[in-house]
């Protein structure tokens, strides 16, 4: 149980340490831009090859699959319109669009975005006695972007120094007991439940993307962002071979 924490916890803190560099370093909306379309297509890779494609090979039918694809892009999409009435819908931006936000609703927006990364992890240690490597890396490598976007926004708006990073650090621990809970809830889990587990990931992921992170990271890179979103994607298929 420790050890599915301790992963989940690893994952997520690339979330600070994206915070970190935003913090320090001045990087334009074009840069974070096309940092966001890399770590796009690195969660894309991560759906196609760390979850449905395994959710595939564990199910003994389509059900699961299709039943866990729509199930999260609904349970994301329902989580996603209630924080928007709420005062979080601008929580990604990075040209401090969230002055207006609700703060809370910005930190629980932020949470449901990462959370169905998180369980996967403790499943992972569940299904093969170890965390999945690469998909453990592009949940890490895709965290950086989305750091980085949203603490450039929050300074923009306005956020103290000391607020930024006690949130993400507070995520980073909910990601973690996230990971617990995967890892706890699916230990005697049937391989169609895994497989429903592994695509309702999947189906959050993809519904975070389209909805949140590629029409930002489009707005600000423009074309490029095309280029970049490849690039992830390769880095993150290249990952998954070696693993």
């Amino acid at each position: 149980m420790a050890e599915a924490f301790g992963w989940g916890l690893l994952a997520a803190s690339s979330l600070v340490i994206g915070a970190v560099i935003a913090l320090r370093f001045r990087i334009s909306l074009r840069v974070i831009g096309l940092i966001m379309g890399f770590g796009a297509g690195v969660l894309i890779s991560a759906v196609a090859f760390d979850l449905v494609d395994e959710a595939a090979d564990v199910s003994s039918g389509q059900g699961a699959i299709i039943g866990g694809l729509f199930a999260g892009c609904a349970v994301f999409f329902g989580g996603d319109w209630l924080i928007d009435r709420l005062g979080g819908s601008e929580r990604k931006h990075a040209d401090g669009s969230q002055e207006s936000g609700s703060p809370l609703a910005i930190v629980l927006g932020t949470v449901l975005d990462g959370i169905p990364e998180s369980l996967v992890i403790g499943l992972t240690i569940v299904e093969g006695g170890a965390v999945g490597t690469a998909y453990l890396a592009a949940v890490f490598i895709s965290n950086l972007p989305e750091a980085i976007s949203s603490t450039a926004g929050l300074v923009a708006s306005g956020w103290r120094t000391s607020r930024i990073l006690w949130m993400w650090i507070a995520i980073a621990l909910v990601s973690g007991l996230a990971s617990l809970l995967g890892y706890s809830l699916f230990q005697d889990a049937s391989p169609n439940t895994v497989a429903f587990v592994l695509t309702f990931a999947a189906g959050g992921i993809l519904a975070m993307l389209a909805e949140t992170m590629m029409p930002e990271a489009y707005e600000h890179g423009g074309k490029l962002v095309g280029i970049a979103t490849t690039l992830g994607f390769a880095i993150a298929f290249g990952i998954h071979q070696l693993d």
